[in-house]
C-alpha cells in the first residue's frame, strides 16, 4: 500500500531548484512510497495579472511543464477558485496533504491564510514554505522591535544574515498512479490582452528555468565586475536581467545572492551593488507586507492633500511614447517592445510623469501593472513612490530628473534612443519598428507622421512641480 499523494501547488515559484515547498512534498510522498502531483491554478487573483504579465506567465507554466515531463512528472492545470480547486482534486487523488512556496502581497495572503485553515479543518496537511525572498519579512526586525523602514539600516542588518544553502532540484519525479485531468493551457488564452503584441514581446523574454540560471552564470562571469560602474547605461548590456525571472519564480533569490557572494569573495569589482540591489527588491517586500497598503496609499500622509491630476491627455501621450521627450519616449517604447524597462529609464518616465506631468503616481503604477512582463507589485509600488517623493526612503521634492541631463550623462550617443523611436531613421533598427507592430491599431500611430513636439516645456515643467512641490508641509 502506498500513501496518499502529495498535491504541490505552484504559484509564483516555477522552478526545480532550490524549492523548499518541492522538497519537502517529495519527503512527505517518498516515505510512503506516494507521488506528488503538481498543480497550478489560475484562480481570480492570478487572473488579475496585467497583459504583459500573463502571458509571460503563460510561457513560463509551458516551459515548467516540460522540465516536469523530462523527469517523468506532469503539470496539472485547473481554473477556478484556488480552495474550489483543491478540494476537487484532493477528493479526485485522494491526496492527503498540500505544500506550496509563500507570497506576501495582500490577495494572496488572505487567500492562503483561508486555504490553509479550510483544508487543516478538513484533516488536510497544509504547510507553506518560504522561497519568494532571501528573508522573511517578519524575521528581520529593528533593535527595538518591528518593521524596518529607511533601506541603509535595513542592508546593515541582512548583508551578514546567513541565507540558508540551496536545496538540489530532483533528477525524477515518481509518477502518480492516476493523474487528474488537466486544462489545456492554450484554452486559458493567457495573451489575449496583448493582442498582436505578444510576438513582439517573444522575441525578448528569456523564459524558463533553464534559460534563468544560465542568464545568471553568464551575467557572473562577463558583466558583474563593471556592474556599479555601467549599470545606469540603458543602451549597454551591463545588468543581470533577472528581474523578468525572479518573477515567477524561474530563479531564486537565493541563487542569486550566493552567486553574488562567490563574486565579492573573488573580489568582483560590482558584486556588492548588485547584492545591494537584490536587497533593495527584499526591502520592498518587507516593507510592503509590513504596510500594505503600499500600492495604493500615499507612504508619507502628508502627500494626501497633494493635489496630483488624475489621469489626463498627457499622461495618455506618456503612455504611447509620445511625449516628445525622446529619452521619456525611448523607455515608454522599449516596455512595448520588450515588456521591461532599464531601471534608469524607469526612474526617468516615473519623474516626467509624476513632476513634471503632475500626474498621479498610481496612473503609472497602473500602466507599469499593465505593461511590464516583470512586474513585481511591492519593488514597483516602492519605486513609484520614492520617484515621487511620496514614499519610503523617497527622493527630495526637489529632485525632478531632466530628460537631456539624463540623456547626455547615461546615453551621449543616443543609441538608447534610436533603438527605439523609428522617426527620423533612415535605417532604424528592429526594435524601433517593432513598437509600431505592436501597439494597438486603436492608436492610429504611424512614424510616417514624424515625431512629436513636446507637450511640455522642461523648464516650465520643473517650475511649475516646485511651485506645487514647495507647498507640502515639511
Amino acid at each position: 500500500m502506498t500513501s496518499p499523494p502529495v498535491l504541490l501547488w505552484f504559484r509564483r515559484d516555477l522552478r526545480l531548484h532550490d524549492h523548499a515547498a518541492l522538497t519537502a512534498a517529495l519527503a512527505a510522498a517518498q516515505a510512503g512510497g506516494g507521488a506528488v502531483i503538481p498543480v497550478f491554478v489560475l484562480d481570480p487573483e492570478t487572473e488579475a495579472l496585467g497583459a504583459a504579465a500573463k502571458w509571460r506567465l503563460g510561457e513560463s507554466l509551458a516551459a515548467l511543464a516540460r522540465d516536469l515531463a523530462a523527469r517523468g512528472s506532469r503539470l496539472i492545470l485547473r481554473r477556478g477558485p484556488a480552495l474550489d480547486v483543491l478540494r476537487a482534486l484532493i477528493t479526485e487523488t485522494g491526496a492527503g496533504a498540500v505544500q506550496w512556496s509563500r507570497l506576501y502581497d495582500p490577495p494572496a495572503r488572505a487567500r492562503d491564510t483561508a486555504v490553509k485553515a479550510a483544508l487543516r479543518a478538513a484533516g488536510i496537511a497544509a504547510q507553506s514554505h518560504p522561497g519568494h525572498l532571501l528573508f522573511e519579512p517578519w524575521e528581520v526586525e529593528t533593535k527595538t522591535g518591528g518593521p524596518y523602514r529607511v533601506y541603509s539600516p535595513y542592508w546593515r542588518a541582512v548583508q551578514d544574515r546567513p541565507v540558508a544553502p540551496l536545496l538540489p532540484a530532483p533528477h525524477e519525479l515518481r509518477p502518480a498512479n492516476n493523474w487528474p485531468a488537466s486544462e489545456n493551457l492554450a484554452d486559458w488564452r493567457l495573451g489575449a490582452g496583448l493582442n498582436r503584441g505578444a510576438a513582439v514581446l517573444a522575441k525578448h523574454a528569456c523564459v524558463g528555468e533553464a534559460a534563468a540560471l544560465a542568464r545568471l552564470d553568464r551575467f557572473l562571469d562577463e558583466r558583474i565586475a563593471r556592474y556599479s560602474e555601467r549599470r545606469d547605461f540603458p543602451a549597454e548590456p551591463a545588468t543581470s536581467g533577472l528581474s523578468e525571472n525572479l518573477t515567477y519564480g524561474e530563479i531564486s533569490p537565493r541563487r542569486i545572492w550566493h552567486g553574488g557572494l562567490r563574486a565579492r569573495q573573488e573580489g568582483a569589482a560590482g558584486a556588492e551593488h548588485f547584492l545591494k540591489e537584490l536587497v533593495w527588491r527584499e526591502f520592498a517586500w518587507h516593507l510592503f507586507f509590513h504596510f500594505p497598503a503600499l500600492d495604493r496609499d500615499n507612504w508619507r500622509e502628508e502627500w494626501n492633500g497633494f493635489p496630483w491630476r488624475g489621469d489626463n491627455d498627457q499622461a495618455e501621450a506618456w503612455r504611447r511614447g509620445m511625449t516628445g521627450e525622446p529619452f521619456v519616449d525611448a523607455a515608454m517604447r522599449q516596455v512595448y517592445v520588450t515588456g521591461t524597462m532599464h531601471n534608469r529609464a524607469r526612474m526617468i518616465a516615473a519623474s516626467y510623469l509624476t513632476k513634471h506631468l503632475l500626474t498621479d503616481w498610481r496612473v503609472g503604477l497602473a500602466w507599469f501593472a499593465d505593461c511590464l512582463t516583470d512586474w513585481d507589485p511591492a519593488a514597483n509600488a516602492m519605486g513609484w513612490q520614492w520617484v515621487a517623493g511620496s514614499g519610503p526612503d523617497a527622493a527630495p521634492y526637489f529632485r525632478i530628473f531632466n530628460p537631456d541631463g539624463q540623456s547626455e550623462k547615461f546615453d551621449k550617443s543616443g543609441h538608447y534612443r534610436r533603438m527605439f523611436i523609428q522617426e527620423g531613421q533612415r535605417n532604424p533598427p528592429e526594435t524601433a519598428r517593432d513598437f509600431f507592430a505592436a501597439v494597438p491599431r486603436s492608436w492610429g500611430l504611424d512614424p510616417a507622421r514624424g515625431y512629436p513636439a513636446r507637450i511640455v516645456d522642461l523648464a516650465e515643467g520643473r517650475a511649475r512641480a516646485l511651485d506645487v512641490y514647495g507647498t507640502l508641509p515639511r
